[in-house]
């Protein structure tokens, strides 16, 4: 990004171990050599449901992801609790949700920050609070001749805050400003012909640089989202880049959570599941 202090050494949001080069190492959901990636076993294919059920159907009198409740006229034993196993089948009862979201915290600015980026940030910090919200993250980040959309800034907030307050500290904004230049740089790279456009093919590229091995079929379902003419041009702007690499860096960061054996499988409740894709459609 034209005009982004440079970060103090060794300071860079999603840099690779000082041994190693982007693309080196084979990028996560890349397939070992002998067998496609998520390959199922050759006797039955891949997600396939017991030939009795299809996958993931609830007990036919509860709807999907519902707490456990006794069939209609089965009162519970006065002497026990309602929330005791169930005798009936069905889902055992569930806690109660709780939100996944850290709290935002005061923080302070990281030693030997660019005074250029505190002061940018101070700028923007128009009450003295020590957060700014997205309106003024978006104008903040402007200012470097850069424009983002409010979506855009929504994501940059949900993925370095882990919060859904839509408001950013020192130390949050200084990770953002210089994951940016980085992001920045990637982009450049990969916009061979300076038309300030990536296509599927580069887009490809870089999601490997940064990791990440998608398959055509996810490419072009990526490529549809993020292109501004609607899949027409075949290509997106860094703006859109930037929500694309938050997208599929946020999303793969929260399967590997499961992803305990690396495997490229895991499984999830479907309260899980739910707030793990939520915040990326609604931002």
């Amino acid at each position: 990004m034209s005009g982004y202090p440079h970060p103090p050494a060794g300071y860079g949001y999603g840099a690779p171990p000082t041994s190693q080069s982007y693309g080196t190492a084979p990028a996560y959901g890349a397939p070992p050599p002998s067998q496609p990636y998520g390959a199922p076993p050759p006797s039955q294919p891949y997600g396939a449901p017991p030939p009795s059920q299809p996958y993931g159907t609830p007990p036919p009198s509860h709807p999907y992801g519902a707490p456990y409740a006794p069939p209609p006229g089965d009162k519970p034993p006065k002497d026990k609790p309602h929330s005791s196993a169930p005798a009936h089948g069905g889902y055992p009862p569930s806690a109660p949700y709780g939100s996944p979201f850290a709290s935002l915290v005061p923080s302070t600015f990281p030693p030997g920050t660019d005074p250029n980026v505190v002061a940018c940030f101070q700028l923007a910090d128009q009450d003295g609070s020590g957060f700014i919200d997205d309106k003024e993250l978006q104008r903040a980040l402007s200012s470097y001749d850069q424009s983002f959309s409010l979506r855009t800034v929504h994501l940059l907030l949900f993925h370095f805050t882990n919060t859904n307050s839509r408001k950013i500290g020192p130390k949050e904004f200084t990770s953002v400003f210089y994951s940016l230049q980085s992001w920045r740089s990637i982009f450049d790279r990969f916009d061979r012909d300076r038309s300030g456009r990536i296509d599927s093919n580069e887009l490809k590229e870089a999601l490997y640089s940064l990791g990440f091995a998608v398959s055509p079929v996810v490419l072009d379902l990526l490529v549809s989202k993020f292109d501004k003419s609607g899949g027409k041009n075949r290509a997106i702007e860094y703006d859109n880049f930037i929500e694309c690499c938050l997208t599929v860096k946020g999303l793969t960061e929260k399967f590997k959570e499961k992803d305990s054996t690396y495997s490229g499988s895991a499984t999830f409740t479907y309260e899980a599941f739910m707030l793990t894709v939520l915040p990326f459609l609604i931002a």
